[in-house]
């Protein structure tokens, strides 16, 4: 009866572990940087006039949650900054030279 006690408790703190909040796995640092790349991609795309609508929203929000301590939120989400000013540049380069709806 006792062994299986034992094992049983052992069991519980297993699972209780298990179902516990992972430990961030990013610094201040690298919420720092990638909101430092997400701003300089940003600034490239505005440039360019092509910057999308929610990336300076979604940088406010890392930077937000920088400040709340949430490194990992706030890489998240300097990371899909960062990739929309990617994607804006790329839009721009694909659309420099378009012309208007043809008329026949």
């Amino acid at each position: 009866m006792r062994k299986l006690l034992i094992t049983l408790m052992a069991a519980a703190t297993l699972a209780l572990a298990a179902c516990a909040a992972p430990a961030p796995t990013h610094t201040a640092n690298d919420a720092k940087g990638a909101i430092a790349a997400a701003e300089h991609q940003a600034k490239r795309a505005a440039k360019k006039s092509y910057e999308w609508r929610d990336t300076g929203k979604i940088i406010k929000k890392a930077k937000k949650a920088l400040k709340a301590g949430n490194f990992d939120k706030a890489v998240k989400l300097a990371n899909k900054a960062k990739a929309q000013g990617t994607m804006a540049l790329q839009q721009y380069q694909q659309q420099k030279n378009a012309t208007g709806p043809r008329m026949n």
